[in-house]
């Protein structure tokens, strides 16, 4: 799985192609960090096979175009964005890194949170507006994987909500072994994380084209 391919395929969370899995109806989108930043930025570039970020960026503009054409299928499901702030350069307000990225701007109606802690939930009002829109089954897609995703989801779990995940809607990036080893590849880091979500906290999916 290419990284373009995996922003293309969230991208593609906007549409309902097919049922989602048995049980799991009235969904809302959690569209988790979506800042700009894991496309353009050196250290926080998200990577998914052996595809890096420089090289993904046309493909995933393109993607918009095939996000466009589902629009016909979205059926209102409701899309909340979470988006991270924080002090430092990459997440800081003033930097272009902060931003959405242009393929997932958010259109009118569609709800804005800005976060400060990889939990979605912590410090926001996500619960409540979610509460407000009378969606406890979430579609979640994101990045990075093993770092807000993981911890949005553990606390949507905790929260009374019910996520689900496609695998190729979330990334994230290679990162060091903390005992010393060789470095770990970002795709051991995504299927490792998601199996670890699997056992308890979410219902995985291998494809968007599965609940999208």
């Amino acid at each position: 799985m290419r990284r373009s391919q995996t922003m293309d395929h969230f991208y593609m969370l906007r549409g309902a192609l097919r049922p989602l899995p048995e049980g799991v109806a009235n969904p809302g989108v959690l569209s988790v960090d979506g800042n700009e930043v894991y496309t353009t930025d050196q250290d926080q570039r998200i990577e998914h096979g052996d595809d890096h970020a420089a090289d993904g960026r046309g493909a995933a503009r393109a993607g918009c175009a095939g996000r466009a054409a589902r629009e016909g299928w979205c059926g209102g499901t409701p899309i909340v964005h979470v988006r991270h702030q924080s002090k430092g350069m990459a997440f800081n307000q003033s930097s272009a890194g902060y931003e959405i990225v242009k393929e997932l701007t958010p259109r009118d109606g569609e709800t804005i949170i800005d976060k400060g802690m990889p939990n979605s939930f912590a410090g926001t009002d996500l619960a409540s507006r979610l509460a407000a829109i009378g969606r406890k089954n979430l579609i979640v897609g994101g990045f990075m994987t093993h770092m807000c995703v993981s911890a949005t989801v553990r606390a949507a779990t905790d929260q009374g909500f019910m996520s689900t995940i496609a695998a190729d809607t979330v990334a994230t990036r290679d990162l060091p072994d903390a005992t010393g080893g060789d470095t770990i590849a970002a795709d051991v880091i995504n299927r490792i994380t998601l199996a670890a979500l699997s056992d308890r906290f979410a219902w995985i999916v291998p494809s968007a084209r599965q609940i999208a």
